[in-house]
């Protein structure tokens, strides 16, 4: 049977892959509120609370090659049926145990785990073999844009929840809002085709040796690894350095709603921007940018202010590097593996969200602030950008941009 993708964008396909990922992106990517609250409420320290947070974000990626492989031989139904459930049942025990193993148990495995159900390679992998190939980046850059306005409507629902009801109410709320968006999966429930010959025709132990001997797919890798750092211990730790500051939590709450914002822009100017240029120069500038973000705002007053700017300009990059990212993968090995691929790509990006997360907490117990993670972040947000030079990638032609 043949995989050819359809002429025409599927619009609707992708704004429910947006939708979805915007419910699972906006509970993920909103869990830092949550630290202190339960600090105060539990006794747990911070760094105990991180270090869950962290193991959700290690589940994270090592789910999506897992259930990217499950969505390709089963279709995506399925799985994201069964990782919302997952989701909302990690939500609702972490309200009944709210002990060290319990929020291992609930926040580092069942949430991450249902939340990486219905992440990027599932809804990636289930929209792209339906996308022309020269408008794939800008597909992904569509569904990406879904998770970071995601971020902007939750972090100021959670915050607002947190203060009227407490953090177990907001649990609970966040487990209905998760069960109610599952029939919006129905769309996706459709699995690529089968094809024969070329890329899209290997059989996946063929494509996944020829993955893993491709020094472009590695410099990927090692990118998204430094980006999973830099993106888990800014969204797991932002508002304790904005609590450092003597800034209030609604700063907090604000400034992770501007990086979902500015992000919604930046993911989709990334994603149209790869049909023109190299993917491989986005994710080097969008790299650097950080690294420079940081060090601009490390020599700047603490006030609201600078965190609304800082927020503001490092949204524009937050989750756009995924775009480019999934779009690489698709140019190298063609859509018929592409969960299972893109999701062995998230699972570098979540061991460095790990350390990310985990190591945040640590810098804080036992220096008292995040000076240290900041220097890291910043020379490997410039090691990310110099490792995807490297990657062998043709320019766009401008006879296939002209035809879709």
């Amino acid at each position: 049977m043949s995989a050819t993708p359809l002429q025409r964008t599927p619009w609707g396909i992708l704004l429910v892959a947006s939708a979805l990922l915007m419910v699972t992106m906006g509970v993920r990517q909103t869990s830092g509120l949550l630290i202190d609250p339960i600090h105060v409420s539990t006794g747990l320290g911070i760094a105990q609370i991180s270090f869950s947070l962290a193991i959700g974000q290690l589940v994270w990626g090592a789910v999506q090659p897992v259930f990217g492989a499950l969505a390709d031989q089963r279709g995506p139904l399925p799985v994201l049926v069964g990782g919302g459930l997952l989701l909302a049942a990690g939500l609702a025990l972490a309200t009944w145990m709210p002990t060290a193993w319990g929020l291992n148990l609930s926040f580092g495995l069942l949430l991450a785990a249902g939340a990486g159900a219905g992440s990027f390679s599932v809804l990636i992998g289930a929209s792209n073999w339906r996308i022309p190939p020269a408008r794939r980046s800008m597909a992904a850059g569509i569904i990406n844009a879904g998770g970071s306005l995601g971020q902007f409507l939750f972090a100021p629902l959670v915050q607002m929840l947190l203060t009227a009801f407490g953090w177990v109410r907001t649990l609970y709320a966040l487990a209905a809002i998760v069960l109610v968006s599952l029939p919006l999966a129905w769309p996706l429930r459709q699995r690529a085709p089968r094809v024969e010959g070329g890329a899209d025709g290997e059989a996946l132990g063929v494509q996944l040796r020829r993955a893993l001997r491709d020094r472009s797919y590695w410099c990927l890798h090692l990118g998204f690894f430094t980006c999973g750092v830099h993106i888990a211990f800014l969204v797991t730790h932002l508002p304790g350095e904005i609590a450092l500051c003597g800034l209030s939590p609604t700063v907090s709450s604000i400034s992770l709603a501007l990086i979902g914002l500015f992000n919604v822009a930046g993911s989709l100017i990334i994603g149209a921007l790869g049909e023109r240029f190299r993917m491989k120069w986005l994710l080097f500038w969008m790299y650097l940018s950080r690294a420079v973000l940081i060090m601009v705002y490390l020599l700047s007053p603490p006030t609201p202010t600078t965190f609304y700017l800082f927020s503001a300009a490092l949204g524009f990059t937050w989750l756009a590097t995924v775009p480019p990212t999934a779009g690489l993968v698709g140019k190298l090995f063609g859509p018929r593996h592409m969960g299972t691929l893109f999701g062995l790509t998230l699972l570098s990006h979540q061991i460095g969200g790990f350390f990310g997360a985990w190591l945040g907490g640590v810098a804080l117990e036992h220096g008292g602030d995040y000076s240290w993670m900041w220097y890291g972040d910043m020379v490997l947000a410039a090691l990310a950008a110099l490792v995807n030079l490297p990657i062998r990638e043709q320019a766009p032609r401008p006879a296939a941009l002209a035809a879709s």
